[in-house]
């Protein structure tokens, strides 16, 4: 099969490498001189060090030639660029099953990437959302992960995830878009949280109590979106969650432990050279949540250190001195 990657950053390139030993595979980034320099290298320096680009693995800057003639179009762009990407293969003409690995909502309307692409893309068009815990390092080595392939067209989910597995990489189908893709985006807000208590030396009592009630929330305003309960329990959700939340690889993990020493967001984000969405997620997602009355404590603790001054220990204190109260309602 004909595979098209849009994105070179280091998800993207991970992608690639990995799914270049079973399909003809097309690595595209906008940037030109970046292209040119991985043409030149085989290496992606900048994203992903270390790991040589197979001999087999195209590469291009001119989007037309990286989806010409293909089968399958994996799309693995900043959340920022999603829309302006999906818009341009649109002018294209190519209508090739799309699937998005992209994880988060869209900056500034707090929508999920399904319904960006309910708005600019064809109807007809067979579309899915990949997801789960997948560190891009690892994947590029060729260690074994699962992932979750969602749409709501069941059969595309099934064919879809077929294409995309293979012996080191084992995907499973689902039609629960929502829950995939709402677990995929605000675990990485609780990554955050969960580096903030790492960082302040709060301990693996507190880590675990973090991770847990994360994904409360995230199962609360998942369910509120119609997502599904058994998604937050599996590989897109509860996995998902604790891989961004202990795994040293973890860039939003990181943004938090760095916030924890006092540094400010805009330069942490500067030293860390990668996006991490859970920044501008965390924004979002608290609008969501205001807006359908969810409770997000942790998320709002969250933002509350990220924009509006609040120090970290300020923050962990006025989520320990919350009321008591049952953890499940009948």
């Amino acid at each position: 099969m004909k595979v098209a990657v849009l994105g070179a950053g280091a998800w993207g390139t991970a992608l690639a490498i990995s799914l270049s030993s079973r399909h003809a595979v097309t690595l595209w980034g906008r940037d030109g001189a970046h292209i040119d320099t991985l043409l030149r290298e085989r290496i992606n320096a900048r994203y992903l060090p270390e790991f040589p680009l197979p001999d087999a693995l195209c590469l291009t800057s001119d989007l037309a030639q990286a989806i010409r003639d293909a089968e399958l179009i994996v799309v693995v762009v900043p959340t920022s660029g999603f829309r302006a990407l999906l818009f341009a293969l649109t002018q294209s003409g190519n209508t090739a099953p799309l699937v998005w690995a992209s994880k988060g909502f869209e900056p500034g309307g707090a929508k999920l990437l399904h319904q960006v692409a309910a708005e600019v893309l064809p109807g007809h068009m067979p579309r899915g959302v990949l997801s789960g815990p997948s560190f891009a390092q690892e994947v590029a080595l060729g260690l074994p992960c699962a992932l979750t392939l969602a749409a709501q067209d069941a059969a595309f989910a099934q064919d879809a995830a077929a294409w995309l597995h293979h012996h080191h990489v084992r995907v499973y189908s689902s039609t629960d878009v929502v829950g995939v893709e709402l677990g995929g985006a605000v675990k990485n807000v609780m990554a955050i949280a969960a580096g903030i208590s790492d960082g302040m030396g709060s301990g693996y009592n507190a880590r675990a109590a973090l991770i847990t009630r994360g994904l409360a929330e995230i199962t609360r305003l998942g369910l509120a979106l119609g997502g599904k309960l058994e998604t937050f329990m599996g590989l897109a959700g509860v996995g998902d969650l604790i891989l961004t939340c202990t795994g040293d690889l973890s860039r939003n993990r990181s943004v938090g432990l760095r916030l924890a020493q006092g540094l400010p967001l805009a330069t942490i984000l500067k030293q860390l050279g990668h996006i991490a969405e859970g920044v501008h997620t965390c924004a979002e997602v608290l609008r969501m949540a205001d807006t359908l009355k969810v409770d997000m404590p942790i998320t709002r603790a969250v933002h509350g250190v990220m924009f509006e001054g609040v120090p970290p220990r300020q923050a962990l204190e006025a989520l320990l001195s919350r009321e008591p109260k049952a953890e499940y309602r009948a």
